[in-house]
């Protein structure tokens, strides 16, 4: 769950970004581990889901590194972080988020997703979702 105030607009990154609303200080925690607004997916499950779900889930989720079988679906803006190997965040510990750096009202707020995703293979959205995707319905009863 996002701690600081953000929206959601266009990204030169990718898409859709993630902005802060607010001057936020560098070393602010920024994000925590929410179960009430961070939803917690068994893989298990996915296979039963429609395929523009597991699409979903493949595109906007990361693995639970302490729950093995398990990803989680932020529910606010966190989903539209996105990628950058120089980012303004720092997600190394697994259930916070601090600013590694000030971040300005109108900043986007970016993070490495190597960090918290060891199967993130690099930025190229479509082919790692359609992997993911297909692994996860491997993964179906």
């Amino acid at each position: 769950m996002l701690l600081i105030s953000t929206y959601v607009a266009p990204s030169s990154i990718e898409g859709l970004g993630v902005f802060s609303d607010e001057y936020v200080p560098c070393g602010s925690l920024i994000w925590s581990l929410n179960p009430k607004f961070d939803i917690f997916v068994n893989e298990i499950e996915l296979g039963s889901l429609p395929a523009h779900v597991r699409s979903y889930i493949a595109r906007y989720s990361y693995p639970h590194l302490e729950m093995p079988g398990c990803r989680v679906i932020d529910v606010d803006n966190g989903k539209y972080m996105n990628h950058s190997l120089a980012p303004n965040t720092d997600f190394r510990i697994f259930d916070k988020g601090y600013a590694l750096a000030d971040i300005a009202r109108g900043e986007e707020i970016t993070c490495n997703y190597h960090e918290f995703d060891p199967d993130f293979v690099g930025f190229m959205p479509e082919f790692a979702a359609a992997a993911l995707e297909q692994r996860l319905s491997a993964t179906a009863p």
